[in-house]
C-alpha cells in the first residue's frame, strides 16, 4: 500500500509535474530565470573544457615546430575566451543564487499563509500537523525540497550541456570506452536513488513527528513563559535529560543514514576508478602505437574525466531531483489541501439583526470516544446577553468554538436568520464577532496595532487610546512612556514591554471594543482577576458594548444577574435554561452553585437567602 493510500493528506505528483510546479513558481517570481538558466548551460561546457583544448592546440603547436608568434596568439585567444567566460560565469552565479533563496522564500510564506487559513480543527489533528511538518521541511534550506529542487533541475540543464560536449569529444577517442563509462554510471545512478528512495522513506519520513517534539522542546527550554516554572521547581535537569532522549532518535537515525550513504560513496569512487583506469590504459596504448598525438592524449584525457564526472552528476541529479521531487509532493500536498479555507461560501451580508439558533446541535472531537456537546438547541436573540455557565469541562468552550465556526457541527444546525451558517464564507463569518479568550496572546507590535490587530496605516491610534482606557487600562498606559507606541514583547525591540495576565485580559477587551462587532463572545477572559474585579469588569464593559449582543462564557457567576438568560452546562449538555431568578427557583444545579459562590458577589452573605 504506497504513502497515498494510507494518508490522506498525501499525494504523488511524479516528478515532471513537480518540475513544471517549481519552473512556474521560479518564473512567477523572477522572470529573469528565462534567461538566466540558458546563460548557465552555455558558461559550464567553456568553463569546464576550454583549456582542455588550449592545452592540445600549444602541445600540438610545440610538437610540431610552430612559431612562437602563433604560439602566444593561441594562448592570448583561449585566455581571452576565458576571462570572458569567467565574468559571464560569475554574473550568472550572482544572479541566480539569490533569487532562488528568495522564491523559496515566498513559498515558505505561502504555506504561513495556508495554515493560517486551514479550518482551526485541523489544528488538532496529528496527520494534518505532520503534514504541515513536512511540509515546512521541504521549505527549510538550500539543498533542501523545493529550492532544492529547482537547484538541481537547474543543475541538471547545465550539466546536460557538458555532457553533450563530452560525447563529441570522448565519442571521437572511442565510442566502446564512452559507453562504459556511461553503463557504469548508470549503476552509480541506480545505487544512489534506491538509496535516496530508501533514507526518506524509512528514515526521513517517520521523523516527522520528531520534528515536531524537538521544536516544542527547543521553544518550551527557552520560552520566557515557561522560564519561571522551570527555575521554582528545578526541571531544568529532567527537561535536558526527556531532550537528550529526544535527540537520541535523531541521533540513531542520522547513523544509520550515515552509514548508507557510505557505502554508496565507496561504490561511487570504485566506478570512478575502474572508468579512469580503463581511459588511461587505452590511451597509453594508443600513443605508443602512434594513432594518438601528445595533444590529442591530453585531450582525451582529460575530458574524459570530466566527461565521466559529469554523466555521474546528471544521473545524480536525476537521483537528487526524485529525492527533492518527493519532498515537493509533501509540500504541494500540504499547499492542495482543501482543509475547509476561510474564503469558500458566500459574503455573509449586513443584517440589522442577528439571530442564532442550535438546532439539536452535537460534537464530538476527533478521535474522542464520548460527544463534547449533545443535543444543543439554543436560540441566541438579537441584543440579547447570554451567560453561559458551568463547571471546566462542562462544553461551554466548545459551545463558543462552535459558535465562532472555529469547529463544525457533528451532527445538528447552526442557523444565522434561519440560515445555515455552513452557506457562508468563514472570512466574512468572522468579521461579525468580537471575541475575548482567556489566553491572550501578545504580539510583536505597537500597543495600538495590539489593539486594532490592523496594519499601521489602518489603525486609529486616538480609538485605541480611548478603547484600552474603557477597558479599564487606563493607569498602566498612563505608565508607559510612548503611550499606545510601546512596543510589545521583547522579541523583536530590546525596550518591548510585556504585561500581567490582568493586563493582557483588559488588552483583549479593548481589542473587542475596538472591532466593533455586533456580537460579543467573552470566554473566560478575567480569569487572573478576583470575583470582585470580574463582576465589576463585566458591569462596566456591558454598559460600553450598548445594545449589541454579548455572551458571557464562566464557571464563576459574576455575569448571570445582569444577563438575559444563563444556560447552564453539565456534561456536555445543557441542563438549565431561563433567567437568573428563573434558574434559583428551580433550585438546580445552578441554584446550588449560586449558593456556593455568592459570597464572592454580595456584601452581606444574609442577602443569599433574599436571592431564594
Amino acid at each position: 500500500m504506497n504513502e497515498e493510500k494510507k494518508n490522506p493528506y498525501h499525494k504523488e505528483y511524479g516528478i515532471f509535474s513537480n518540475i513544471s510546479y517549481i519552473v512556474r513558481m521560479m518564473l512567477k517570481r523572477y522572470k529573469e530565470f528565462a534567461y538566466l538558466v540558458p546563460l548557465g548551460m552555455i558558461c559550464e561546457p567553456m568553463m569546464q573544457y576550454l583549456w582542455n583544448f588550449m592545452s592540445k592546440f600549444v602541445i600540438d603547436c610545440v610538437t610540431r615546430g610552430e612559431s612562437l608568434q602563433k604560439l602566444v596568439g593561441l594562448m592570448v585567444f583561449f585566455s581571452l575566451l576565458q576571462i570572458v567566460s569567467t565574468m559571464v560565469n560569475t554574473y550568472y552565479n550572482s544572479g541566480v543564487n539569490w533569487r532562488f533563496i528568495d522564491t523559496r522564500m515566498m513559498l515558505l510564506a505561502e504555506k504561513n499563509d495556508k495554515v493560517m487559513s486551514i479550518g482551526y480543527h485541523y489544528l488538532e489533528d496529528s496527520e494534518v500537523m505532520d503534514c504541515y511538518q513536512k511540509a515546512g521541511n521541504a521549505a527549510s534550506g538550500n539543498d533542501e525540497g523545493v529550492e532544492g529542487l529547482a537547484r538541481y533541475f537547474v543543475q541538471f540543464l547545465k550539466n546536460i550541456s557538458v555532457v553533450i560536449i563530452g560525447l563529441f569529444i570522448v565519442g571521437s577517442m572511442n565510442p566502446w570506452i564512452m559507453t562504459g563509462m556511461t553503463l557504469l554510471a548508470g549503476i552509480n545512478f541506480l545505487i544512489s536513488d534506491k538509496a535516496n528512495k530508501y533514507t526518506k522513506k524509512n528514515i526521513w519520513d517517520p521523523l516527522a513527528t520528531w520534528w515536531r517534539k524537538d521544536h516544542y522542546m527547543r521553544y518550551t527550554t527557552s520560552d520566557f513563559g515557561a522560564a519561571k516554572d522551570v527555575r521554582m521547581f528545578d526541571i531544568r535537569g529532567w527537561l535536558v535529560q526527556k531532550y537528550a532522549l529526544l535527540k537520541e532518535v535523531r541521533f540513531k537515525a542520522q547513523k544509520r543514514n550515515a552509514k548508507i550513504w557510505l557505502a554508496v560513496s565507496i561504490s561511487s569512487n570504485i566506478f570512478w576508478a575502474i572508468s579512469q583506469g580503463a581511459v588511461y590504459a587505452w590511451l597509453v596504448y594508443s600513443v605508443v602505437g602512434g594513432e594518438v598525438t601528445i595533444g590529442n592524449f591530453t585531450l582525451y584525457l582529460t575530458s574524459a574525466g570530466i566527461f565521466f564526472q559529469y554523466v555521474s552528476r546528471l544521473l545524480q541529479n536525476v537521483s537528487d531531483m526524485l529525492a527533492r521531487s518527493r519532498q515537493v509532493d509533501d509540500f504541494r500536498s500540504f499547499m492542495d489541501f482543501a482543509g475547509g479555507g476561510e474564503e469558500e461560501g458566500k459574503i455573509l451580508p449586513a443584517c440589522d439583526r442577528y439571530e442564532f439558533t442550535f438546532d439539536r446541535v452535537c460534537f464530538q472531537y476527533p478521535g474522542a470516544e464520548k460527544y463534547a456537546l449533545k443535543n444543543l438547541s439554543l436560540t441566541l436573540s438579537h441584543g440579547e446577553r447570554l451567560a453561559v455557565v458551568g463547571l471546566n469541562g462542562a462544553g461551554k468552550s466548545t459551545f463558543i468554538k462552535l459558535l465562532l465556526r472555529l469547529y463544525e457541527p457533528t451532527e445538528g444546525r447552526i442557523l444565522l436568520n434561519g440560515i445555515d451558517v455552513k452557506e457562508y464564507s468563514k472570512k466574512s463569518y468572522y468579521h461579525i464577532f468580537a471575541p475575548v479568550f482567556q489566553d491572550v496572546e501578545l504580539f510583536a507590535f505597537p500597543l495600538a496595532e495590539n489593539v486594532s490587530m490592523k496594519e499601521p496605516e489602518n489603525t486609529d491610534r486616538e480609538n485605541a487610546k480611548r478603547c484600552l482606557q474603557d477597558a479599564g487600562f487606563g493607569k498602566k498606559l498612563i505608565e508607559l512612556e510612548k503611550g499606545v507606541d510601546t512596543e510589545v514583547l521583547k522579541v523583536l525591540y530590546d525596550d518591548g514591554v510585556d504585561f500581567s495576565g490582568g493586563e493582557k485580559q483588559k488588552l483583549a477587551l479593548a481589542r473587542a471594543l475596538y472591532k466593533d462587532a455586533p456580537i460579543v463572545i467573552l470566554d473566560e477572559p478575567t480569569a487572573a482577576l478576583d470575583a470582585l474585579a470580574e463582576s465589576k469588569l463585566y458591569q462596566d464593559f456591558d454598559r460600553l458594548i450598548g445594545e449589541k449582543s454579548a455572551v458571557y462564557i464562566s464557571h464563576r457567576l459574576s455575569s448571570t444577574q445582569f444577563c438575559d438568560h444563563v444556560a447552564m452546562f453539565k456534561d456536555g449538555e445543557m441542563v438549565e435554561y431561563g433567567t437568573h431568578q428563573e434558574l434559583i427557583g428551580q433550585d438546580g444545579a445552578y441554584a446550588e452553585m449560586f449558593r456556593i459562590q455568592a459570597q464572592y458577589y454580595v456584601e452581606n452573605p444574609q442577602e443569599v437567602a433574599e436571592h431564594e
